[in-house]
């Protein structure tokens, strides 16, 4: 996880692709692939969207079901 610091700027820090991933769920459940798909451009790495969503699944933030849909549960 990459905190914003001397280092990381918050724009290239996980903690800005928080809102983005929670923005495009606001509206309805996505499919994994559909959602890594529309937040690949903002990525630097493709593991920095398992790291987002692992942040996401620990607040409680974002549940998936078996059929592989992520959905929203704030």
């Amino acid at each position: 996880m990459q905190l914003p610091n001397k280092l990381y700027s918050y724009e290239n820090s996980t903690l800005d692709l928080i809102p983005k991933v929670l923005t495009e769920l606001q509206y309805g459940s996505k499919k994994v692939k559909d959602l890594y798909s529309i937040i690949k451009p903002f990525l630097d790495d493709p593991t920095d969207f398992l790291v987002v969503m692992d942040c996401l699944y620990a607040l409680r933030a974002v549940e998936i079901n078996n059929n592989g849909e992520v959905y929203k549960c704030l």
